[in-house]
């Protein structure tokens, strides 16, 4: 059974029904057993009289001697009153009779074919018995609504520990190293050893974040260098003048590709750094600024391949941004749109705080639109070696950014992508 009540909730609500059916089986009990204990004592009472009045009274031919709440009847109307029409359908025994607001308790015998019925009223003994019911009803009421103050007194009594260790654990200090740990604060019970297995899950994702940041810092400052002596030999290759067109293209081509892996291990970087203060230090740069440098860099490479490539400045932007990330994301979105586009257009528009990249390719079904965002997934597996990383990368960077970035199908087909620097689009899926 699945239980959507907060704890405290269920807590109360297990105190309430625990005293629901316990003080509610008392009261049903303490009302048949007075009920019982009434009958059976009225009934003896009854008896013995009835035997008093027919041994000592009728035997002896004497009238019957009775109080004035107590009535004889006899079938024969001798000794007695005749006996009502109401009361002679009654079989011999013990009976409770009423008679408008009065209650009468009645008892019957049949002795030598001939019907003997005293009658007694118990109207004030009923009253009474009334207000011991409703004695009995008004406490078992309270005794529910004292339970449910009492349970929801212990539930906030009990429940503090859980609060506070969920408090703790959703803090993001505890994700660093000098975080102190949590099971010195509880005492050793399920919170302690709950806070124990936090400490130590806690601690290995401390660990695994820990040296996934040193992996991707030490990879990304050692590749540094060999790109810088790649982009040297490229720049120093482009001003030989004996180099023919078609080397002179792949030397662009290795240039622009340098470009691209230094641009990506300085985002790589700055995400490894992502809670360091150093991230506030990073250049900052224009939207329109970066545009124009990608524009440059991926112009040719898109019309070579025979597509259209719009670019639409819109007006000079005034806001500033971190120019790695936002060349990353806007470089990844390019290269994602030419790589899946072989006829028509790829189009590039600012707008103000955001960006929009359009292009004409293969599109991604409605269904799959989510699950792009996601590491090691791509949308056409039958094009080139590529890992799914660009488009997951993209969703990290503005993740880390505050930005959001949505996808929507063009007409009648492709891809269209729009990020918002300013955190207002919304993720489509």
């Amino acid at each position: 059974m699945e239980f959507r009540q907060s704890l405290a909730r269920r807590i109360v609500i297990a105190f309430v029904l625990m005293t629901a059916l316990v003080g509610g089986a008392f009261a049903i009990g303490i009302i048949e057993v007075v009920h019982l204990i009434e009958e059976q004592l009225i009934s003896r009472d009854l008896s013995n009289e009835l035997h008093r009045v027919l041994a000592q009274n009728i035997a002896k031919g004497r009238v019957p001697s009775l109080d004035s709440d107590t009535r004889f009847f006899t079938s024969d109307g001798q000794w007695g009153q005749l006996i009502p029409p109401e009361l002679d359908a009654l079989a011999p025994g013990f009976h409770e009779v009423f008679e408008d607001e009065r209650s009468y308790h009645a008892l019957i015998r049949e002795i030598e074919g001939r019907r003997y019925i005293l009658l007694q009223d118990q109207s004030d003994f009923e009253a009474r018995e009334q207000v011991l019911y409703r004695v009995v009803m008004v406490g078992f009421g309270l005794s529910v609504m004292l339970s449910a103050l009492l349970g929801w007194l212990l539930a906030r009594k009990v429940i503090e520990p859980v609060v506070r260790l969920a408090r703790q654990v959703r803090h993001r200090d505890q994700l660093l190293g000098l975080a102190p740990p949590l099971a010195p604060d509880y005492a050793d019970d399920e919170v302690g050893q709950l806070a124990r297995a936090f400490d130590d899950t806690l601690g290995r994702l401390h660990e695994v974040l820990t040296r996934e940041r040193l992996f991707t810092s030490d990879v990304s400052h050692e590749l540094r260098t060999p790109l810088m002596v790649l982009a040297s030999s490229c720049e120093l290759l482009e001003e030989n003048p004996h180099l023919d067109l078609r080397a002179q293209a792949q030397i662009q081509r290795i240039a622009r590709a340098t470009q691209e892996m230094r641009d990506l291990v300085q985002t790589f970087l700055m995400l490894a750094r992502a809670q360091r203060e150093e991230i506030n230090l990073a250049p900052q740069a224009s939207l329109n600024t970066v545009a124009d440098e990608l524009v440059a860099q991926w112009r040719n490479a898109i019309e070579q391949k025979g597509l259209r490539f719009e670019y639409l400045p819109g007006v000079l932007q005034e806001g500033r941004y971190n120019a790695a990330f936002l060349r990353s994301v806007l470089g990844n979105l390019l290269r994602n749109a030419l790589h899946y586009t072989d006829t028509g257009t790829i189009r590039l528009a600012l707008q103000d705080g955001s960006f929009v990249v359009e292009d004409s390719g293969v599109g991604i079904p409605a269904e799959s639109r989510e699950a792009m965002f996601r590491p090691f997934v791509r949308g056409d597996e039958r094009r080139g070696d590529g890992l799914g990383l660009g488009l997951s990368l993209v969703q990290r960077i503005c993740d880390s950014q505050g930005w959001t970035v949505s996808l929507s199908d063009m007409h009648p087909s492709g891809c269209r992508f729009k990020v918002d620097l300013d955190g207002r689009a919304q993720h489509t899926p």
